[in-house]
């Protein structure tokens, strides 16, 4: 620990005496200095050891002494050497009677005794106690690599809560707790996890401190990383402030956990490249071979149930919509308006990336991730945790539609996913198709995400809300809704009361209110303008969606 004035009172050789101020000799000295000056306050620092002679000041003045030392304290000053002898043989009343009414120590200083030897008692005692933080520091370095090395981050934050006398916390790059030390401090970690959400959004290295509920702890917390965002980040809560020592164990823990995190990167870029080929396989229904490359990398991920989600940024839609079959793993993907959506540092499918893979750690799922340009694919257990954060992810988003709609259209931001039915490995091609058709549906009806299974237990009649669907429509019936205008018959009515009946002419005529060989001219009627016979089934089922679709548009 650094010097205090009772440890220079011990000092042997000093033979220092104290004659004010007891009571306060276990404070630090930061450093010893000499002056003379009448007022050294603008000079002074604050933790300082002020000696004096009192060469230039009248030290049997009560009134002088009281200003004096009042001043002295007010700057920091944390003791008064007097030095006997040289202008007073001993130290004046007025000067003592100032320090006791004051409370600052008041330290004799006996002739023999040069300033100069004070001043090097105390430069060595604190270059003595640098040097232990220092050794103390590179021991604490040594022990958090081992276990880093040995016993990966759960055994570096048990070391360094040790070694702060405190505890420790690892949050990943969502913001969620990984790791605690000792246990109980997992609530407490918990706790700060709005603070985390608050440092990620800053740029790394950041750092900030937080005070404890009701001052329980003193924590700080840093972004690990070095890319724009950090990828985690770490909690230290200790009683009291840190110490030299205890900040070199948190800094070499910063430094390990980084390495760490940028290694996983790496390794997690490879894992990337990997699974992009795992999933190509799996797509061309090879599923052996895709066994075979991953290895035991997923787990039982490819043999048991899973499903596959589909995602896509709006902003890849309409250069997707006018490539010329561009070799992917995605396929093309229909255009169509997206929910702008909030993110992750301005990337959503980062942010869905993230949130998924978080969850799969946490519940110790296999999850496979293939970002693939504007596109993310995924294969996660069914009924797992990842599928669960990714539907929890789209409900707080459905939530913020209100706000998500200020947004301009076409916004980068925007994104859409598509869910498939649960699938195995050897229907892989099948489930992707379910999510690509899913996530189609999804961007016609303005939603963040859609699941397979409501395709087939809905209506298709909402699919036909599509501006390319509505422009064939038109096209078709333009020419009957002309015959009508001009008031020669009412075609259109007539061929929707059919249609509706199956053919039936009784039924049909009976709902127009006109007789069945009225119905059967106009029918015969909408066959010569259309050039299209009433027998064949795709006629009429076209007739029917036409007339369905421009029901839908309110015409």
């Amino acid at each position: 620990m650094p010097p205090t004035l009772a440890s220079l009172v011990h000092h042997s050789a000093l033979k220092l005496t104290v004659r004010a101020g007891e009571d306060r000799l276990d404070v630090p000295v930061r450093w010893a200095h000499v002056s003379e000056l009448a007022d050294p306050v603008p000079y002074m620092e604050g933790g300082e050891l002020l000696l004096i002679t009192a060469l230039k000041l009248d030290a049997e003045d009560p009134e002088v002494m009281r200003r004096y030392v009042k001043r002295l304290a007010g700057a920091g000053v944390v003791g008064l050497g007097f030095a006997v002898g040289v202008n007073y043989d001993e130290i004046p009343k007025a000067l003592v009677d100032a320090a006791e009414e004051e409370g600052l120590p008041l330290l004799e200083v006996p002739r023999r005794t040069p300033f100069l030897a004070i001043s090097k008692a105390v430069s060595a005692s604190i270059a003595a106690d640098q040097y232990r933080a220092v050794t103390a520091g590179f021991a604490a370095q040594r022990e958090l690599t081992k276990q880093a090395l040995n016993t990966g981050p759960e055994g570096l934050l048990a070391s360094l809560a040790g070694q702060v006398d405190g505890w420790a916390a690892l949050y990943d790059a969502s913001g969620a707790v990984v790791a605690t030390a000792p246990d109980w401090a997992g609530r407490r970690a918990a706790r700060l996890r709005p603070d985390v959400e608050r440092l990620r959004e800053r740029p790394a290295p950041a750092s900030s401190v937080v005070g404890g509920e009701d001052r329980e702890d003193r924590v700080e917390l840093h972004s690990l990383g070095t890319g724009r965002r950090p990828r985690a980040a770490l909690a230290v809560g200790t009683a009291a402030a840190l110490g030299t020592a205890e900040r070199y164990a948190v800094h070499s823990a910063i430094a390990l956990l980084t390495l760490t995190t940028e290694r996983s990167r790496s390794l997690q870029a490879a894992e990337q490249r990997i699974g992009a080929a795992v999933l190509r396989m799996l797509l061309a229904g090879e599923p052996d071979h895709a066994r075979t490359v991953a290895g035991e990398l997923y787990g039982e991920l490819l043999d048991a149930p899973f499903r596959l989600i589909l995602a896509e940024s709006a902003s890849a839609s309409a250069a997707r919509a006018h490539a010329d079959g561009h070799a992917r793993v995605a396929a093309k993907a229909p255009s169509g308006p997206a929910v702008a959506v909030p993110d992750i540092n301005g990337d959503p499918l980062g942010g869905l990336a993230e949130v998924v893979e978080s969850a799969a750690a946490r519940a110790g799922e296999s999850v496979l991730v293939v970002p693939d340009g504007e596109r993310l694919v995924v294969l996660a257990v069914d009924g797992g945790a990842a599928v669960s954060a990714c539907g929890e992810y789209a409900v707080a988003l459905e939530a913020a539609r209100a706000a998500v709609r200020e947004q301009p259209a076409g916004d980068e931001d925007e994104l859409v996913v598509g869910l498939s039915a649960p699938a195995g490995p050897i229907a892989a091609a099948a489930a992707y198709k379910q999510a690509e058709q899913a996530l189609s549906v999804a961007r016609r009806r303005g939603r963040f995400l859609v699941e397979h299974e409501e395709l087939a237990a809905g209506s298709v009649l909402p699919l036909l809300a599509d501006d390319a669907v509505r422009a064939f429509a038109d096209g078709l019936l333009r020419a009957l809704h002309e015959h009508d205008a001009t008031g020669r018959g009412d075609l259109v009515a007539s061929l929707r009361a059919w249609l509706s009946r199956h053919g039936q002419w009784d039924a049909a005529a009976a709902d127009l209110g006109v007789h069945r060989h009225t119905l059967r001219y106009r029918m015969r009627r909408v066959e010569e303008i259309l050039g299209r016979s009433l027998d064949d089934p795709d006629v009429r089922m076209e007739l029917w969606l036409a007339l369905k679709a421009t029901a839908a548009a309110g015409e």
